[in-house]
C-alpha cells in the first residue's frame, strides 16, 4: 500500500499499518486514538497560530533556517523564535 501527501500518516493509521506495510500494534493504536480524542476535544487558540506552528514544524524539514525565517516574515508572521531554532536547527 502506498501512502503519499500530507494525510498519508492519517490514512496509514486508519488502516492500522506503518508506511512499510507492517501492522501497527493494537496497544499503540489504542493509545494514539485516546490521545487524539482528547486533543480533538481541546479548545483551540487560533487558526493563524496553528498554521504557523505547522509551517515551522514541516518547513524546517524542507528549508534552511534563513529561508524559513524570511518566508515567515514575508508572509506576515513572526520570524523563528530562539526555542524553534534550537529545536529544529541544532
Amino acid at each position: 500500500m502506498d501512502f503519499f501527501g500530507p494525510d498519508a500518516i492519517d490514512k496509514a493509521i486508519e488502516e492500522g499499518l506503518d508506511l512499510d506495510g507492517s501492522p501497527i500494534p493494537l496497544e499503540m493504536l489504542n493509545l494514539y486514538r485516546e490521545v487524539m480524542d482528547k486533543e480533538g476535544a481541546r479548545k483551540r487558540s487560533g487558526v493563524k497560530k496553528s498554521m504557523r506552528n505547522r509551517i515551522v514544524r514541516s518547513g524546517a524539514k524542507h528549508f534552511d533556517q534563513t529561508t524559513l525565517n524570511q518566508r515567515l516574515v514575508e508572509a506576515g508572521w513572526e520570524g523563528l523564535k530562539p526555542k524553534e531554532l534550537d529545536f529544529f536547527y541544532s
